[in-house]
C-alpha cells in the first residue's frame, strides 16, 4: 500500500505526513488494518524499540472541581460516584506511589482535580514530591495540577518535577463544545509555560467525544506544532452522571487507527496508551502496543482499569519489555534537547495524567473519606438505551489513593 510506504519512510525521517495522508489513516478499512498497524510498528520499533514503560498515577485530591469538562467526573455538577476527598498529606501519596514503582512504573503522574493550584497547593504538591523522591530517588515524576499561574511551574521544576501534564483533549474548533470554564488557549499556554521552565511537556487527547476525523487530525497536528515529548491517547470513558455518559462512539479498530495516526504524525514522541484502552480496545489491546510504547498500570484517577498483574502479562506475551529506570525513554536528539533545556537529564518522557487541576483548597471533605458503597469493583452501570454491550464495563475505582484498600498495581 503506497499510504503505508510513504508515512513509514515519512516517520523514519521524523518528516510530518500531509492531513491527507493523516486522515487516509483514519479512512482506511478493516480488511487493511493489520497493515496500518505494521506499518505504524515499525516507525515505533525504529524510535522505542520494543520497550514499553510504565507510568503510575495518583489522585491526589478527587472531585469538587469548579470546572465543567463535559467528559470528567470531577466536573462542576457531576451526578458520578465517585471518591471525592481533599489533598493527600504528602505520606500518603508517596505510599500510593510506591505500590506503583513497586509494580514497576518508573514514572509516577501526581493529579489534583481543579482548575489551576494556588501557591498554597503548588507548596504541598512540592512536599509530595519530596516525599516520594526520599524514598524513590530515581523515579520521574510528572505533574498534572491544571492551568498554571505565572512562577508556578518553575517552583515546580524546582521542586523536583521532571514532567507537566495539560491535553488539549480536542480540536480547538470544537473545544467551546466541550468545555465552557476556560479556553483551548489556556491549556496550550499551560503547555508552553511547563517547556519554558525546562519541564518536559505532556499534552494528549481524548478520542470519542462526538468528533469527526477532521478534528482528530486538527488536534494532533496541533500537537506536533506544540512538540510535547509526551502524547497520552485517551479513549473517552462514559461515566454515569457526565454529560458524555451515553458516547459509545468507538470500536477496537477505530481506537488503533487513532493510536497509528498519531504515531506517523508524532514519530519520535513517546505515545502513551492512556485512559478508556480496556473497554474500547478490550481484546485487542496488545495490538495497540504495536504502536504506543508506554501505557499506565493499573487504575485511573476514578475508575478502575486492568489488574496490575494483567498489564504486565499482557506487555509479556505481547513479546514487549518493561522499561528499566536505566533506560533513556526518548530518542537521544530529544533526550538531548530536553537536558539541553534544564530538564536534568532524566530518563523517560511522558506524563498524560488526568483533569484541569486545582482551585482553592477544599478542606471540608476528610483526606480519607470513603463512600459507604466503597466496595472494590463497585460498577457505573450503562446509561438506559445504550448497548447491553456496555453494561459493567466501567468500575468506580474504590482502592488505592483516598481509600483504606490496597491499591492496582
Amino acid at each position: 500500500m503506497d499510504l503505508l510506504n510513504t508515512l513509514v519512510e515519512k516517520g523514519l525521517r521524523r518528516e510530518t505526513p500531509t492531513r491527507e495522508e493523516a486522515l487516509a489513516v483514519l479512512a482506511t478499512s478493516d480488511d487493511e488494518l493489520l497493515d496500518v498497524v505494521a506499518a505504524a510498528g515499525k516507525v515505533r520499533r525504529a524510535w522505542f524499540g520494543r520497550r514499553v514503560k510504565l507510568n503510575y498515577l495518583v489522585n491526589l485530591k478527587s472531585g469538587l472541581c469548579p470546572e465543567d469538562c463535559s467528559y470528567c467526573s470531577q466536573r462542576l455538577g457531576s451526578k458520578s460516584g465517585i471518591l471525592k476527598y481533599t489533598w493527600l498529606k504528602p505520606e500518603q501519596a508517596a505510599a500510593a506511589a510506591g505500590a506503583g514503582v513497586a509494580g514497576g512504573a518508573k514514572r509516577v503522574c501526581l493529579v489534583a482535580s481543579g482548575r489551576g493550584p494556588t501557591d498554597r497547593d503548588v507548596d504541598r504538591v512540592s512536599q509530595t514530591i519530596a516525599a516520594i523522591k526520599e524514598e524513590h530517588q530515581d523515579v520521574e515524576i510528572c505533574a498534572c495540577l491544571g492551568l498554571l499561574s505565572d512562577g508556578q511551574a518553575e517552583r515546580l521544576k524546582d521542586a523536583g518535577a521532571n514532567a507537566y501534564n495539560h491535553n488539549l483533549n480536542t480540536s480547538e474548533a470544537t473545544y467551546g463544545d466541550i468545555t465552557t470554564t476556560h479556553t483551548y488557549a489556556d491549556r496550550v499556554s499551560t503547555v508552553q509555560q511547563a517547556q519554558a521552565a525546562g519541564m518536559s511537556a505532556c499534552s494528549g487527547l481524548i478520542a470519542g467525544m462526538g468528533e469527526s476525523d477532521e478534528d482528530l487530525v486538527d488536534v494532533v497536528f496541533s500537537l506536533r506544532e506544540l512538540d510535547p515529548d509526551s502524547v497520552p491517547v485517551n479513549f473517552l470513558i462514559p461515566i454515569e452522571g457526565t454529560p458524555l455518559a451515553g458516547d459509545w462512539n468507538l470500536t477496537p479498530q477505530r481506537c488503533l487507527r487513532i493510536l497509528a495516526m498519531v504515531r506517523f504524525v508524532c514519530p519520535d514522541v513517546e505515545v502513551r496508551l492512556a485512559g478508556g484502552r480496556e473497554i474500547h480496545l478490550r481484546t485487542l489491546q496488545p495490538l495497540a502496543l504495536n504502536l504506543a510504547n508506554s501505557i499506565f498500570l493499573g487504575d485511573y484517577l476514578t475508575t478502575e482499569g486492568q489488574s496490575g498483574k494483567d498489564d504486565l502479562a499482557m506487555i509479556a506475551d505481547a513479546g514487549f519489555e518493561v522499561e528499566g529506570t536505566d533506560t533513556t525513554t526518548l530518542p537521544a536528539h530529544r533526550a538531548d534537547a530536553l537536558a539541553a533545556a534544564g530538564c536534568g537529564g532524566h530518563g523517560g518522557e511522558g506524563g498524560g495524567c488526568g483533569p484541569c487541576g486545582d482551585a482553592a483548597p477544599v478542606d471540608a471533605v476528610p483526606a480519607d473519606a470513603v463512600p459507604a458503597q466503597a466496595a472494590a469493583g463497585a460498577t457505573v452501570s450503562a446509561p438506559a438505551g445504550t448497548q447491553e454491550s456496555h453494561a459493567g464495563l466501567v468500575a468506580v475505582r474504590r482502592r488505592g489513593a483516598g481509600t483504606d484498600l490496597p491499591p492496582n498495581a
